[in-house]
C-alpha cells in the first residue's frame, strides 16, 4: 500500500538525478536540525509537523533505490546508522526542553530512558543478527516509537491536557517491554543451534 505512493515519488526524483544516499542524508539533516531548534525552544508543535515532514521524506530513500535500481548494503546500513542519529536528535531536544523552560526533571528522566531504550530495542536486533540469529519481535519497533513520540509531542505543543505525559510514560513502557521480547527471543534462539543463520561476527 505504502509503495503505491512511494514509488512513483521515487521514480521523479530519480530522474531528476537525486540519489538514495542524498535523501537519506536530506531527511536525516532535517529531523537532527530541527529536533535540536524547534524542542529546546519549547516550539513543540512546530517542530513535530517538520520533524515528521523530514521522516517521511527519508522514507523515500528506499523508493529511490528501487526506481534507480540502486539498493545496495551500504545504502541499507548508512540509512539505519542515521536513524539511529536522527532519533537520538529528537529525544535529545525534548531533554533539553524538559531541563531548561519545562522545566520537568520528572519527564526529562523518561525521555531519557526512551533514548536509552530506543537504542537498546535496536542494539539487541543488530547482535542478535550478529550471532546468526533473526531478532524481529516486539511491539515497539521504531516506526511506533517515532509515531507515537511525534504525535504526543506534537498535540502537547498544542495545549491537549495530558496527551504529551501519557504518550512519554505509554512509550518508555512499550520500550521496556520491547527489549523484554527481544531479550527473551535471543535468547531462545541462540540455545536452539537450528534457528542460526549464520556464525558469530563481532559489532
Amino acid at each position: 500500500m505504502i509503495s503505491r505512493v512511494t514509488l512513483p515519488i521515487g521514480r521523479l526524483l530519480a530522474r531528476a538525478g537525486i540519489t538514495p544516499t542524498m535523501v537519506t542524508l536530506t531527511g536525516t539533516l532535517g529531523v537532527v536540525v530541527s529536533a535540536l531548534y524547534f524542542y529546546p525552544r519549547g516550539d513543540l508543535y512546530v517542530g513535530s509537523a517538520i520533524i515528521t515532514f523530514f521522516v517521511l521524506f527519508d522514507m523515500l530513500d528506499g523508493a529511490v533505490a528501487r526506481a534507480s535500481d540502486s539498493a545496495s548494503d551500504w545504502g541499507a546500513f548508512l540509512d539505519s546508522t542515521l536513524d539511529r542519529l536522527s532519533d537520538a536528535a529528537v529525544f535529545s531536544g525534548l531533554l533539553l526542553w524538559f531541563v531548561t523552560g519545562g522545566d520537568d526533571p520528572i519527564l526529562a528522566g523518561v525521555v531519557l530512558f526512551c533514548l536509552v531504550g530506543g537504542f537498546g530495542v535496536s542494539y539487541i536486533k543488530a547482535r542478535a543478527e550478529g550471532l546468526g540469529v533473526n531478532c524481529d519481535v516486539g511491539i515497539a519497533e521504531r516506526s511506533e516509537r517515532l509515531l507515537i513520540t511525534l504525535v504526543s509531542v506534537g498535540l502537547g505543543g498544542l495545549d491537549v491536557p495530558y496527551v504529551l505525559t501519557g504518550g512519554l510514560w505509554i512509550l518508555a513502557l512499550l520500550c521496556a517491554l520491547t527489549i523484554a521480547q527481544r531479550l527473551v527471543e535471543t535468547r531462545a534462539r541462540l540455545t536452539d543451534p537450528s534457528s542460526r543463520v549464520g556464525g558469530p561476527e563481532e559489532q
